[in-house]
Parts: C-alpha cells; sequence; structure tokens
C-alpha cells in the first residue's frame, strides 16, 4: 500500500509543477550530482541533504624548523599515483609576504601516509636537506597556488600553473614541468585588480574552454570573491565579483574553488568561514595550549558552495560543512582551513584535508573522508518520499546511480515524458526494487536497463524512496 500511494505522490507531483513546453537541459552522459537545483523540479516529502566529511588521519604534521605554527594555504594534487602536497612554511608570524616563508612540498601513494622529501633545491636554515621549492622570493611564497593544467596540448614545461603574490605585486603566474621545479611565466603581474591576500587559485575548464581564477577581494567590508578568466593563463578578463544568492553576507576567508574530477562542469568550493573578533577561547586558554595569543580572538570553520560558472555560487547551505570539533584547539584563529583540492582516495571514497591547531605547536593536517559524489544527497525518511526532475537529455544506453538504503529502504526510477506521464516500460511498477549502497548501481525495468530508446528525447527521472539517499545520476554508454 505505501508503495502505492508513494507511487501515486510522484505523478501528483510532476503533474501539478509541469511546465508545458518547459525546455530540456541537456546532460549527455556526464554524471550529474544534486549538490544545487539545476536538475530538480520537486521534491515531496523529500530533501536536499548536506552531507559533511568524517573525521580521518593525520597525514602531516609542520614539524620541520622552516615549517611550524604558521603553515598555510595548502593545496592537494593527485597526479596520476601519486598524490602531491603544497603548503606554505612559516615559523614566525608576521606580514605578508615576509622573508620567514617558505614553499613546501610533501607527497603521497595513498593520499594518507606522506613524506617531505630532500630535494635539495635552495638552502633553509644552513641546509639543503629540505622539502622547498620556493624560497628568498618574497612574497610569492605567502599564498603559492598550483594546479596540474589539463588542458589538451598543454606544453611539458608548463604541465604544472600556480598563482602567487599580494595586492602590492598582484598575482604573478608560475611553471613548473615537474610540480618541484620553478619558474615565472613572466616578471609582470598577471591580475592586479584584487587583495589577494589569500588563496587565490586557478585552473583550466574543460566545460568552459578557458583558465579561471578565484581570488580574494573585499566587499562591502567582508572578505570576498572574484572570478576572472583567460585563453591562455597570460592575458585575463576584468574581475567579476561573485554573488551568493539571497542569503547573509559572511566572510569568506579562503574559497578553494576547483572543478569536481568525476563531473568537472561542476565547481566545488569548501571555503573557510571566517568570524572576526568571536572568541571562544580565552588568553589564558590559548596560552595553556601553547598557542599565540595574537591569533585567539576570532573563529572559524568551512562551508559548502557550488557554481556551474559565470558570476554565482549556490549557498543552497548555510550550515557548516567542517566543524572546529570538541576540545579548544580548533576555536583558535584561523584554524580549520581547508586544502584547495577533493581527491579520490578510492573508487568509493573521497578525501578532503583541512588544517589543525593553528598557531599552536601541534599544528598539524588532518584528512577527511567522503563517500564519492557525497557531497549532498536527495534524502528521503522513512515515511517515503520522490523527487521529480526537470526535463533532460542524456545520451548512452543505460542508468547508472549512487545511492544507499537502509536495511527498510528502497528506490524506484521512472522514466517519464516531458508532461510528466510515465513511459510504457519504465514505469515505477516496471521498477526493479533497489535496495543496498552503491556508486553505481545500473538500473532495470523488468530485468533490462536498456535505455537507448529514449536517448536524446526529452525525459524526466521521477525517484520514488524510502528511508534512502540519492546523490547522483548517470546516462551512460556499456
Amino acid at each position: 500500500m505505501l508503495n502505492r500511494i508513494m507511487f501515486v505522490l510522484c505523478a501528483i507531483a510532476t503533474g501539478l509543477t509541469s511546465a508545458w513546453g518547459q525546455e530540456s537541459v541537456a546532460i549527455g552522459s556526464r554524471v550529474e550530482l544534486f549538490v544545487d537545483s539545476y536538475l530538480i523540479d520537486r521534491l515531496v516529502g523529500a530533501e536536499q541533504r548536506l552531507h559533511p566529511p568524517t573525521e580521518g588521519e593525520t597525514v602531516i604534521a609542520f614539524d620541520k624548523p622552516w615549517e611550524g605554527r604558521f603553515c598555510g594555504y595548502v593545496t592537494v594534487i593527485k597526479d596520476g599515483d601519486t598524490y602531491r602536497l603544497y603548503y606554505r612554511g612559516n615559523p614566525t608570524a608576521g606580514k605578508d609576504g615576509s622573508t620567514t616563508e617558505v614553499t613546501c612540498y610533501a607527497e603521497s601513494a595513498d593520499g594518507i601516509a606522506f613524506t617531505k622529501p630532500n630535494l635539495g633545491l635552495f638552502e633553509v636554515d644552513g641546509t639543503r636537506e629540505n622539502n622547498v621549492i620556493l624560497a628568498n622570493m618574497a612574497p610569492f611564497s605567502h599564498n603559492f597556488s598550483p594546479f596540474l593544467d589539463t588542458r589538451k596540448d598543454v606544453p611539458a614545461e608548463e604541465r604544472f600553473k600556480a598563482l602567487a603574490g599580494t595586492r602590492e605585486t598582484g598575482l604573478v603566474a608560475f611553471v613548473s614541468p615537474d610540480g618541484t621545479t620553478w619558474k615565472k611565466m613572466r616578471e609582470e603581474p598577471v591580475i592586479t585588480d584584487g587583495a589577494f591576500d589569500s588563496q587565490n587559485v586557478a585552473f583550466w575548464s574543460e566545460a568552459e574552454g578557458q583558465y579561471v581564477s578565484y581570488f580574494r577581494v573585499f566587499s562591502d567590508g567582508f572578505r570576498s570573491i572574484s572570478r576572472t578568466t583567460s585563453p591562455d593563463f597570460r592575458e585575463w578578463s576584468k574581475p567579476v565579483e561573485m554573488t551568493y544568492g539571497d542569503t547573509p553576507r559572511e566572510h569568506l576567508y579562503t574559497n578553494q574553488t576547483a572543478p569536481y574530477f568525476r563531473a568537472p562542469h561542476i565547481y566545488v568550493s569548501i571555503a573557510a568561514r571566517f568570524m572576526p573578533g568571536r572568541r571562544i577561547v580565552s588568553e589564558e586558554q590559548a596560552k595553556a595550549l601553547g598557542g599565540d595569543v595574537k591569533y585567539s580572538g576570532d573563529c572559524s570553520d568551512a562551508i559548502f558552495m557550488t557554481t556551474r560558472g559565470g558570476s554565482a555560487y549556490d549557498r543552497t547551505f548555510m550550515e557548516g560543512y567542517i566543524r572546529p570539533g570538541l576540545g579548544l584547539n580548533n576555536w583558535t584563529s584561523r584554524t580549520n582551513y581547508p586544502a584547495y583540492g577533493v581527491v579520490p582516495a578510492s573508487d568509493t571514497e573521497m578525501s578532503v584535508y583541512v588544517q589543525r591547531n593553528y598557531g599552536q605547536d601541534s599544528h598539524h593536517l588532518q584528512r577527511l573522508r567522503l563517500q564519492t559524489d557525497g557531497f549532498v544527497s536527495i534524502n528521503a525518511p522513512y515515511e517515503g518520499g520522490e523527487l521529480v526532475t526537470k526535463p533532460f537529455t542524456f545520451d548512452g544506453n543505460e542508468l547508472a546511480i549512487n545511492f544507499a538504503t537502509s536495511a527498510a529502504g528502497s528506490v524506484w526510477i521512472e522514466l517519464q515524458n516531458a508532461d510528466g506521464s510515465p513511459i510504457d516500460g519504465f514505469s515505477r511498477e516496471d521498477c526493479d526494487e533497489i535496495v543496498g549502497d552503491e556508486i553505481a548501481r545500473v538500473v532495470t525495468w523488468k530485468g533490462s536497463a536498456d535505455v537507448s530508446s529514449l536517448a536524446g528525447k526529452p525525459v524526466r527521472l521521477c525517484a520514488v524512496m524510502k528511508d534512502a539517499d540519492l546523490y547522483s545520476i548517470q546516462f551512460r554508454a556499456r
């Protein structure tokens, strides 16, 4: 009886919101996540649910003499079988771009156990036995932010690129063939209009066919973000300030905007939210922690945003994504800043990294764990719920869904015409019940997965669920 009621509700929900003649969205064979409302027409008894990552391992301690309490602005890159880790080394607090700052490098085969190679590139603290890849080049080690250039036919000597600089210098472009030996692309800055006193990131966007950079500005008294684009990483467009929908303004310290590796047309931003003057730890408590009292009067966490290009972030979720947690160590200033880069850990798990205990002798980088595609789900309770998508067209001959149910839960998928009517052979009642927890379960209707007859035609997807989460869908050719 419950299943019958849910099926009827799905049909009613579609009928209530169907826009006759509504233009369909072309999704091809790409993975589509439900991090925003791009595909969602209506939810009945279901909701978009944010899934914060769970705590993992300490992957690196900032314990070398040239590293220390004030390391910052971490980047993690998965390059083939190697995880590359970059960060600012800085044992003493000072002016942005001080001569004590260096850029450090570590690497790992699994994204968990990182080693600091003795590269011998620069002498620091009287030795070349260190993991420093940039030194004696103030102010560029302050916020050196590299990325792996995925553009087709990129010259081998420019396989890695980076931006670094302050308001005084502007952002200067760097290039590298191997990720460890770097040089300036040119002496003059490539981006000049911004505050830049943070981690300013860039990447090649396959979806937009151009380079994109997101960087720090100040707007109406708030730390904010602007965007600029470039065809060649040398000449950049006039920056445009990002918007955040109808949401309260907040200080966003780092933006960490990057294409999601399984769906690069969606840019994920796990940004540091800064709460200036919000003191949680007293000066006496900060001293007891072994921290710098100067960095104890504020607190911060991380939030989750997305964008599909253009000048607008989607802030469906205002809640904290990475919280400071138990104890006082991460309730001081400028801790909990996420690294730039969400990387795969396995076929079923992703890694996010966050700085912990900033300004303290125990300063370190922690890995956080997340199910593949698991940022946001369409969640239905035990009583049941439904998702109805907007009309879309797809390529391929089968549908795979990333989902999870309880032992009592279920998912059924119905494919509909654009007007909301069930398509013969693909109705809810034809669908074979889906139970479990899988990254790519192929949906079948009476034992058949073949949806090739619908490829290229406008359809809707209606997901009928009970005690279940739906993270993503993908039509594909097999």
